[in-house]
């Protein structure tokens, strides 16, 4: 889009607002008996607000409306009904097959902050330097919550980084946990993938995928008046494979494995709440998740120099193993002192990634070569204090003045732990320069990988909400950070909402943000297989404080700093409730990966790589400056009727448009200087997600009936190459999902649906940009790529 075309849709949504005005005055008072505003907690700290009469738009996701999906993945099914939340499925592209980040409002994954009962939730210890979406990010792995130990889930659309800290850029997730002293509820999900799979040289039906998932939760005392809510979860899921035929064998045949990974994972959460003495009251939760997960890289033909044909005479494909597990724990008080609800509370949370090999070779040992190897371990934990106080004054006005204060104290840790000798170096036949050492597929941390490094963190924060008059409200907010490695950030936010009658309002926002490099951007290195432009190189991951890096152009990393501003409208009119909200965000000083900078790019690069054995390099770096501008609008209405049922419809979309406006700059000492941002990697952030997303859904209640039937448009998604040529897209599709329900009893029911009725996919890679046959489809795809899902789901509460 052009400046002035998003600029005038910028204009036009906000005189949009102004029109309906009209018509929402026609109706004075809503039918109070039948609207419903569901009660949040995130972006506002007064007490009983709904998402309707907020200051910044947030979504309320509840957990029926999450378990009435065929996918048992969180974050699928939250993409699913957020329409600014995608969730794209990498393959072929290490360990982001198998922890896979979210983008909200098209933004990078980590610029989004994930809350948990309010508490800032750990990163994973992964980072996504790949060729997927969210390159370069380290982002919280939202499939280590399992659904049915949710409540809730508030997802606030707007810059909150002085309300809530860094990354709260393009908005903030909290998840809200189960709180029930009794009752509780059991479902098994059984579900497979039937589909047509039509790839640029073939056809073929395939039947995989098939999952299996059990839950179950429940709620039990604690005393008379305290709660402990245990929940658990097993998934185990096969792979898929959407791969096109290789060319490059005779008969053409299916040599690689591009799809899900294949994932055996177990979840347990408990969730507990006890008053004490004096009105106040403890609380705590812990979770853990252990989840073994299984992709495959690109494979190697029996005729290659990669190959030994003594262990492999027909070729091998190598799969990258990861054993990711995930711990939670807090506890906390919260009571009143002198006048002030204050909460205090002490979170830790620590991802551990143990990193396998398999099925694959080190060509520089011969017939002697393992095919198993420890491949290392990558570990991330994070231990928050925090210190929150809040209070309302009577100051003449038209309602109390919310005053609310608080710190948070964050120490973060960051490991990287080499594999097994055999898993990077290069063995006895090390000299042939034609075989390939270490592990392939995925070569191990190397002992010069190794780092172990912490960093602390303070913040303290003000919030005020104010209440001029009774349908004029203020808030102003204030954050200053400071971090042990790179200093201090100050951010601020006002918001305002004024309500012209009980049916519509107007809100808006302006704020500043920030996101601190993580640690993870700061000290992953390594040395990997990366494929660029359907060949693998060899590549190393370096320190922007590196020598290497420093030569080809780093610099230390700085924070990212962001500017948001937001202007909307809230219709109500009975059973019926619209939100349209419009947003620019400007972003600088973005942190990326930089470009691969080869070794043929000048004998200079190559006298630094060719020591270090890699053939291409690569680093973090800022520089980068984007703007976001876009709509949210999200519309709902309720009928309820005796002879046909109750009938729930909802529509919403999002329009969004992301611009690269500047690059990098290089500080390299080199002659010619290496281009550290180039083409693929900004059409990636301008065109990796879709512009444009449509939803719309009816959920329909009878007695014992129910069902849910669900249609999603994604605009055309860009997965650009090096060159104009290497570029291929998904184009743009629409799914359909269906869902049928049945109570047998008020306390056992079936589901029986089918995602993705129509059986669609993606637009193929054409067969002249897949010369190896691996990449069947484009893995941007936001809906995926496996085609149509049947399932069907037995439910029991009690």
């Amino acid at each position: 889009m052009t400046f002035a075309y998003r600029s005038s849709l910028f204009l036009a949504a906000s005189g949009a607002a102004l029109l309906i005005a009209g018509a929402a005055s026609a109706q004075e008072t809503p039918d109070d008996a039948t609207s419903v505003d569901d009660i949040v907690v995130t972006g506002s700290r007064v007490p009983s607000r709904s998402r309707l009469d907020t200051l910044a738009p947030v979504d309320v996701v509840t957990a029926e409306t999450l378990s009435n999906r065929g996918t048992t993945e969180f974050a699928a099914a939250l993409a699913q009904t957020v329409p600014s939340l995608s969730f794209a499925r990498p393959s072929a592209n290490d360990g982001s097959d198998s922890i896979r980040p979210a983008t909200l409002r098209g933004l990078s994954p980590d610029q989004t902050l994930v809350l948990l009962n309010g508490t800032r939730r750990h990163a994973s210890a992964l980072v996504n330097v790949n060729g997927t979406v969210g390159r370069g990010s380290a982002a919280v792995d939202l499939n280590a919550i399992p659904t049915g130990a949710l409540d809730r889930v508030e997802v606030l659309r707007d810059g909150a980084s002085a309300q809530y800290g860094s990354d709260a850029i393009a908005g903030v997730i909290n998840l809200r946990l189960k709180e029930a002293r009794e009752g509780g509820g059991a479902s098994v999900t059984y579900g497979q993938y039937a589909t047509t799979v039509k790839t640029a040289r073939g056809e073929r039906d395939e039947t995989d995928g098939r999952t299996v998932t059990a839950s179950a939760w429940q709620g039990l005392g604690l005393g008379s008046d305290g709660f402990l809510t245990l929940s658990a979860e097993y998934l185990n899921r096969e792979p898929t494979n959407r791969s096109d035929l290789d060319p490059r064998v005779t008969p053409n045949a299916v040599t690689a494995r591009l799809g899900d990974p294949e994932v055996e994972q177990w979840t347990v959460f408990a969730n507990a709440g006890k008053p004490l003495a004096a009105g106040w009251d403890a609380y705590g939760w812990a979770g853990y998740q252990d989840r073994d997960s299984e992709g495959a890289a690109f494979p190697r033909l029996a005729n290659t120099a990669t190959n030994v044909p003594a262990v492999y005479p027909n070729g091998f494909l190598p799969k990258i193993a990861i054993n990711s597990k995930d711990l939670s724990l807090a506890g906390g008080v919260k009571g009143e002192i002198a006048g002030w609800n204050a909460d205090f509370s002490l979170v830790y949370g620590r991802n551990a990634l143990d990193f396998r090999t398999e099925d694959s070779l080190n060509a520089t040992y011969g017939a002697a070569s393992p095919t198993s190897f420890d491949s290392g371990s990558l570990i991330y934990d994070q231990l928050v204090f925090g210190a929150d106080f809040t209070r309302q004054f009577e100051v003449g006005l038209s309602g109390p003045l919310n005053f609310a204060w608080g710190l948070e104290a964050r120490r973060e840790g960051y490991k990287i732990e080499a594999g097994q000798p055999e898993s990077w170096n290069r063995g006895p036949l090390g000299g042939n320069t034609a075989l390939a050492g270490g592990a392939q597929g995925f070569v191990g941390f190397q002992p010069s990988n190794e780092v172990d490094e912490d960093r602390d963190a303070v913040a303290l924060y003000a919030d005020v909400e104010i209440p001029l008059t009774d349908k004029f409200t203020v808030e102003g907010a204030l954050r200053v950070e400071d971090y042990s490695d790179f200093g201090d950030a100050q951010t601020g936010k006002l918001a305002a909402r004024y309500d012209f009658n009980p049916n519509f309002a107007l809100r808006g926002s302006v704020s500043t943000g920030f996101r601190a490099p993580s640690l993870q951007q700061s000290f992953f290195t390594s040395t990997s297989s990366v494929i660029q432009n359907g060949a693998v190189v060899e590549t190393g991951t370096f320190p922007a404080t590196s020598a290497v890096a420093t030569a080809l152009g780093a610099k230390a990393l700085k924070p990212e700093t962001s500017t948001n501003y937001s202007l909307g409208a809230v219709v109500r009119l009975g059973d019926f409730d619209l939100t349209v909200d419009a947003y620019k965000i400007t972003i600088e000083d973005q942190i990326v990966l930089s470009e691969l900078i080869n070794r043929s790019f000048s004998p200079q690069v190559a006298g630094l790589l060719d020591p270090l054995g890699v053939q291409a390099a690569r680093f973090f770096l800022n520089g980068v400056t984007t703007e976001t501008e876009g709509v949210d609008v999200v519309g709902r209405y309720r009928l309820r009727t005796e002879s046909v049922g109750d009938w729930d419809f909802t529509v919403a979309a999002n329009v969004n448009d992301v611009s690269v406006t500047r690059l990098p700059t290089s500080s390299s000492v080199l002659n010619p200087v290496p281009t550290l941002f180039a083409r693929s990697r900004i059409l990636t952030i301008e065109e990796g997600t879709p512009d444009t997303k449509v939803s719309g859904s009816a959920d329909w209640k009878f007695g014992r009936w129910g069902a849910t039937a669900r249609a999603t448009y994604y605009a055309d998604v860009l997965q650009a190459g090096s060159t104009p040529a290497n570029d291929y897209s998904t184009g743009a599709k629409t799914t359909v999902d269906l869902e049928g329900r049945f109570q047998f009893t008020d306390r056992v029911g079936l589901a029986v649906g089918v995602d993705n009725v129509f059986d669609e996919y993606p637009d193929f890679v054409p067969a002249t940009l897949n010369s190896n046959g691996v990449l069947g489809f484009p893995y941007y795809s936001p809906f995926g790529f496996n085609g149509r899902y049947g399932y069907a789901r037995l439910s029991v509460k009690w």
